[in-house]
């Protein structure tokens, strides 16, 4: 106040002529409406300027306190991506020498501050968007705020986006031996510099435009012959249809282009409903109640009656027949039977000679007419229930088997079943129904519950008898009735097409697929022509390079559990040439990669979608379900394709980006 009348008191006013008294009183008023003027804005502009270092103060505080919070998130940032995942409202906090974050606001010092988590959503370009897109797991939005309400109620605040690509590393692919850990179909790796993926070169033939122009083999007798199998070299069938045959003939092929088929030798003896060779062992399922498989040695054979000689058996017990028989190779080795008792049983292969033990069995939902074993499970085809297929679990000796999972297709019978290279998918044939399809692409990642249908294909006529995986994205289906030889293109597995077929005649009673170390591919197939029943038909892609391929990278374990980030290759793409990839990331099983359930996908984190030649950001998913990053093992699978059979796309190396 006493500031206030020094201020007034070196006022100057304006000076009048003295005049008379009513005029003093006129000035007397001027002077009054003057200061009612002038003394009201100093006093306003006095009090601001208080009141505005004291703000100011206030901002100076509040902006200490923000750059606190802000350089406090990047240290928790800093000693883990997981530090802010979750989303929320928190403030820092020192906890010992190391910032943490604690839910909630705070209030200090008269301020309030908050550090706010939420979410990112990017649309299909990558653009973040308000809402309509897909969370980015990799990047989290932190809006910072310090606000206070005196002297005057204000705020400050500011928005940053954190992303996990830090503390990156990497694996990358680009040795011979990288890529030959890995498994194809209808490609190669070469060694040109350091190791390439390529298309497979070699392969005369063409899956989609069979033909029988390969000397066919009339087997011993004229027994019908309804079981085959195969391995480089040698094919053995049985005969189960009637008696005039015999029960096991062996058949050498030689590796001339085009091969030449003699008749090895025969054993007789039984009425054969399936046959299983290794190569140096034929395994046959019989109808005899007293030994239902049969053991025979391929290295034992009379040279003068070219009969094999009979080393070993397994008897089911009871009044049974063999329905199906398999063997696995392993420590021991393993085989597995199912009988007309609708039983899967195990037996001892450890010794193949006398009478050998049974291991295990397992009651199946129905009579198991086919078998595929593969990697600790074994898929097999049921006849006349609902459940077509059922997967049953053994342990690495055999002794426990337990039923983990079945798919329901049609309602029909099956007929036949076979198996992809990783044992992703099931491939199940059916009897014929006039209003449903009868082949079924079962998805067989995981191995529990009813296993979902990819896809499906409508017969057209045939009645399936069975089914095989050929190279080339391929699979054929044979039977009886209309066109008995068909080949079907899976590179859609949603939509199977029909891309070529023969007409046998005589029908077709199973088939066996086999390529051999040159690239040339080859169905045997088994007739009911009594004079050659035995047929060869050449498969392949049709010219010097498969038009497409697929390699799938060995399993990459990591050894933490971490994002993956991106994939990136390098590729070489002659014109009309592609490259696209897929990327898997999964969870350990037991702590090991072996076991773990490798989903594909794309960008989009779907299975239907790929990743350009030059690779990019891989998407994360923390549901719960399916896909799922991050995780501890990585696949990654590449799709090449050609339009020109004389030129072949290259990848030279495959990198995977990853964070802690």
């Amino acid at each position: 106040m006493e500031s206030l009348r020094q201020l007034i008191s070196t006022m100057s006013f304006p000076k009048f002529p003295r005049l008379a008294s009513g005029q003093s009183l006129i000035e007397l008023l001027v002077a009054i409406a003057f200061a009612g003027i002038v003394l009201p804005a100093l006093l306003t502009a006095f009090i601001s300027s208080r009141e505005g270092k004291s703000q100011q103060g206030k901002r100076v505080d509040a902006t200490m306190l923000f750059t606190q919070a802000v350089e406090a998130v990047r240290s928790v940032r800093e000693a883990g991506w997981t530090n802010i995942t979750v989303n929320g409202a928190f403030h820092p906090a020192l906890s010992g020498s190391a910032w943490q974050l604690v839910p909630g606001s705070e209030a200090v010092a008269g301020f309030t501050r908050s550090v706010v988590i939420d979410d990112v959503l990017r649309n299909s370009a990558g653009a973040i968007v308000s809402s309509g897109g897909m969370v980015d797991y990799s990047t989290k939005k932190v809006t910072i705020t310090v606000s206070w309400t005196a002297p005057y109620t204000s705020s400050m605040a500011t928005t940053s986006y954190f992303t996990r690509y830090l503390g990156n590393a990497g694996i990358l692919q680009t040795t011979d031996t990288d890529f030959n850990a890995g498994s194809g179909d209808g490609t190669s790796v070469t060694k040109t510099q350091d190791g390439e993926v390529v298309l497979a070169p070699h392969g005369k033939g063409d899956w989609c435009d069979p033909n029988l122009s390969i000397s066919s083999l009339d087997l011993p007798k004229s027994g019908v012959a309804n079981a085959v199998s195969a391995v480089v070299g040698n094919i053995v069938a049985g005969t189960g249809e009637n008696s005039s045959g015999v029960s096991f003939a062996s058949v050498d092929i030689d590796n001339n282009h085009p091969p030449n088929a003699t008749s090895a030798g025969t054993f007789d003896g039984y009425k054969t409903n399936d046959v299983f060779t290794d190569g140096n062992y034929a395994y046959i399922a019989t109808d005899n109640n007293a030994k239902e498989v049969v053991i025979l040695d391929l290295n034992q054979l009379d040279p003068d009656t070219k009969k094999y000689a009979e080393v070993g058996y397994f008897d089911i017990s009871g009044n049974i027949n063999a329905e199906s028989v398999f063997v696995v190779s392993g420590s021991p080795d393993i085989g597995f039977v199912t009988g007309s008792d609708n039983t899967l049983r195990t037996f001892n292969l450890q010794s193949k000679s006398g009478s050998r033990e049974q291991l295990a069995s397992k009651l199946l939902g129905g009579k198991g007419i086919e078998m595929v074993v593969f990697d600790g499970y074994a898929y097999i085809a049921i006849a006349g229930v609902t459940q077509e297929m059922q997967i049953v679990n053994y342990n690495s000796l055999g002794t426990v088997l337990t039923i983990t999972g079945y798919a329901d297709v049609n309602g029909q019978a099956a007929t036949g079943i076979a198996i992809n290279t990783d044992g992703s998918r099931v491939y199940l044939s059916t009897e014929a129904d006039a209003n449903k399809k009868e082949l079924f692409i079962v998805n067989t990642d995981a191995k529990t519950n009813n296993r979902p249908i990819v896809g499906s294909f409508e017969a057209s006529g045939m009645n399936p008898t069975g089914i095989a995986v050929a190279t080339y994205q391929k699979l054929v289906l044979v039977g009886h009735n209309g066109e008995e030889y068909k080949v079907i293109n899976i590179v859609d597995e949603a939509n199977p097409q029909y891309c070529g077929g023969y007409e046998i005649n005589s029908g077709v009673n199973g088939i066996a697929t086999l390529t051999e170390p040159d690239s040339d591919s080859y169905s045997y197939i088994i007739t009911g022509d009594a004079t050659s029943e035995l047929k060869i038909i050449e498969g392949g892609p049709g010219g010097i390079y498969a038009t497409q391929g697929i390699f799938t990278s060995s399993i990459i374990d990591l050894g933490i559990d971490a994002s993956v980030n991106a994939i990136h290759a390098t590729v070489t793409k002659p014109s009309g040439t592609d490259v696209q990839f897929q990327v898997a990331v999964a969870k350990p099983v037991s702590g090991s990669c072996a076991g773990a359930t490798f989903l594909f996908v794309g960008p989009d984190g779907q299975g239907s979608s790929y990743f350009p030649s030059s690779g990019g950001a891989i998407p994360l998913d923390q549901d719960g379900t399916g896909y799922e990053n991050p995780g501890q093992c990585v696949r990654y699978r590449a799709v090449l394709t050609s339009s020109d059979r004389n030129v072949t796309p290259v990848i030279s190396d495959v990198g995977i980006n990853y964070s802690p």
